[in-house]
């Protein structure tokens, strides 16, 4: 089976063959890979200043394959007589996470500005399994920014009269992140075949949820994908559901029908959590509706650009150890963490099952000893004293301030500025303005559990307020596009000790 995926230039200043520094595969080389139950190629049929093409070609060993019985149709020849080794589906998926598991990851030490920049891609797998649902194949990719052409391929083509098989050459145009646009693929592939060539257990859960933690909790047809990608076994499908509820903060059942309900009133925020009733509460709001238009270009998700531009003002602050408040599941953490620029980092929740999953999200348990040295946890409430939180270059409240009663504020800043001190406060929160542009009503928030949402000026003067009072300068700034009328979706504040 094979894959090409093709990039673009995405400037005159940056050659198109920088794909391999994204995807840690020099093109001057052919390079192989044990996939499990075969061999995966790597090579570069075209790589230059224009136009950069990698090809992953995947030969399929038919006897390691046997070896698996349980994972592939019914009967006693299944496991002998079947399309695994042609049909683009799970085997492409494992030999996907296999060869560019690091570039799924979004990790390029050589080009870290290249890694978080959403390029023109353009993706052709000649035979994906669709078990004949063609339309399925643009429901699944299209809301995620992709232009899909999926062709049926004929079951015999001297024979027109058979008609279609129950495959089809896909090829997917889009300007998306690397990373992002095989984390699709690693997903949706499987999905559509609905089949998997080997055992499906609970570990399943866990690769599509760190594979689809980005999107998958949005994507209109999240319950689809689920079902298809775990064999359709309902105990896992629950238990996936179960965990991306839990990871978004909101009931599973509610989740279960959220694509039925506005985007606009689906939160992509990372996790906050209610300082003073700890109440778990965070990431259904603040959708960016460029990235959930059905039509046009698609721009990164605003949790996407809301976690860049924190850590874009922490390099800018100079900070090297910072403490997360509010630190949901994590993250803004783990985006740090693959940055070696911080030496210590400690996310802070009052939610003990946040700080669950953002243990399981930051893979604590699995983490190399010097990166484990780096980052812990701790439960603290943020309107409290807390001497943990004291001796950090920076602190960061992202998407937190709102979740807090407005008489709490005065103790929030008091345990924040005025006890921990850090040399600079990161903080961000909803611009009520714009939040006309989603569609939302006067006196509508984002989510149920925000207390308030700040127009510009109020944010402005709470901001300026805070900083004159504990010995702070303050700038602004925002995340998002700039509306000319209203403003950013997301107010940012740096507030820098003097």
């Amino acid at each position: 089976m094979l894959l090409t995926l093709t990039a673009d230039a995405p400037d005159a200043a940056t050659p198109a063959s920088d794909l391999g520094h994204l995807l840690h595969k020099h093109p001057d080389r052919v390079q192989t890979f044990d996939a499990g139950v075969g061999t995966a190629h790597v090579l570069y049929p075209r790589a230059d200043a224009e136009r950069c093409t990698v090809a992953l070609l995947v030969e399929v060993d038919p006897v390691g394959l046997v070896r698996d019985r349980a994972g592939r149709g019914d009967g006693p020849l299944a496991a002998y007589v079947n399309d695994v080794p042609y049909a683009s589906a799970s085997v492409l998926a494992v030999a996907l996470r296999r060869v560019f598991g690091t570039a799924m990851t979004g990790r390029c030490d050589r080009r870290p500005e290249l890694a978080s920049r959403a390029l023109p891609l353009e993706v052709h797998v000649p035979a994906v399994a669709v078990r004949g649902d063609v339309a399925l194949v643009a429901e699944l990719f299209a809301p995620l920014g992709w232009d899909v052409a999926a062709t049926p391929l004929p079951l015999d083509p001297r024979v027109p009269a058979w008609g279609d098989s129950r495959y089809v050459d896909l090829r997917l145009r889009g300007t998306l992140r690397l990373a992002d646009a095989l984390s699709h693929l690693y997903v949706l592939l499987p999905a559509l075949d609905g089949e998997k060539h080997y055992w499906v257990g609970e570990d399943e859960v866990d690769k599509l949820l760190r594979a689809g933690e980005a999107w998958l909790a949005d994507h209109p047809r999240r319950d689809v994908v689920v079902d298809r990608y775990l064999r359709r076994s309902r105990p896992l499908a629950a238990s996936a559901l179960e965990r991306l509820a839990e990871v978004e903060h909101v009931p599973a059942d509610a989740l279960d029908d959220a694509v039925a309900a506005r985007p606009e009133d689906v939160d992509d925020t990372s996790a906050a959590t209610s300082a003073t009733t700890g109440t778990p509460t965070g990431t259904p709001a603040d959708t960016d509706a460029d990235a959930v238009a059905d039509d046009g270009p698609r721009t990164p998700a605003l949790a996407r650009l809301r976690v860049e531009a924190v850590h874009a003002a922490l390099r800018a602050a100079g900070a090297r150890t910072v403490v997360d408040l509010g630190c949901g599941e994590g993250v803004l953490l783990r985006e740090l963490l693959a940055d070696a620029s911080f030496d210590r980092l400690l996310g802070v929740d009052v939610s003990h099952r946040a700080l669950q999953v953002a243990a399981r999200r930051l893979r604590l348990d699995r983490l190399p000893e010097r990166q484990r040295a780096r980052v812990d946890l701790a439960q603290s409430a943020l309107t409290y004293l807390d001497d943990r939180l004291v001796g950090f270059d920076a602190a960061v409240l992202m998407e937190v301030v709102e979740h807090v009663d407005p008489p709490r504020l005065p103790a929030l800043e008091q345990a924040v500025l005025g006890h921990a001190r850090p040399g600079a406060l990161v903080v961000t929160t909803p611009n009520v303005e714009h939040n006309a542009r989603y569609g939302l009503d006067a006196g509508h928030l984002r989510h149920h559990d925000h207390r308030f949402e700040w127009t510009r000026a109020q944010f402005r003067d709470w901001a300026r307020a805070a900083a004159a009072a504990h010995g702070y300068d303050v700038t602004f700034g925002g995340v998002g596009d700039e509306d000319p009328d209203v403003g950013p979706p997301t107010q940012l504040a740096v507030l820098t000790r003097r």
